[in-house]
């Protein structure tokens, strides 16, 4: 395929109307260019994940979104939504960030299963983001580690033999 057409540059949300701004740079005219995508249908009870997917995949706009990630699609309805329930902007960032966080103690033996996905996405944009790539400066290929072996071995509760018969 040849080179795109267009290319994002940035893209954010207007609160009214509700729409989604994108500036981005027209390649076959060489100039930068607003477009603005009207956020219709969608209230503070509407899933973010389901309306960013429809916008990017949305026939209009698809072209000119390529460059921009769901995530962000994501972020920018979430933070309208917030907006429609009231909520100030500071408060929607952070609560998008907390619900872009993994909690450690978190048991997800217990979560549903669209919850367990959203978690894994997480973690996995994580990995990705951390991961060495073979093309990184600072890649390793075989990185050898020497543990100390004069210092006192710390036992855990689970590797203690014990008396009773199980």
């Amino acid at each position: 395929r040849t080179m795109m057409a267009f290319t994002a540059q940035k893209c954010g949300i207007c609160f009214q109307p509700p729409s989604i701004v994108l500036i981005y740079k027209d390649h076959s005219q060489d100039k930068t260019r607003r477009r603005v995508m009207p956020v219709r249908n969608f209230s503070r009870f509407s899933d973010c994940s389901v309306a960013a997917e429809q916008l990017k995949n949305n026939p209009r706009h698809k072209v000119y979104l390529e460059g921009v990630s769901l995530r962000q699609l994501q972020k920018l309805y979430s933070l309208l939504r917030g907006h429609l329930g009231g909520e100030s902007l500071a408060e929607s960032l952070e609560k998008f960030q907390q619900e872009q966080t993994i909690d450690l103690e978190e048991d997800m033996n217990k979560l549903d299963d669209k919850e367990l996905a959203k978690r894994k996405t997480i973690m996995d944009e994580l990995f990705e983001k951390n991961r060495k790539k073979k093309d990184d400066p600072d890649f390793v290929y075989d990185i050898e580690v020497e543990f100390p072996q004069d210092e006192q071995l710390e036992s855990c509760g689970w590797d203690v033999e014990s008396d009773e018969e199980i």
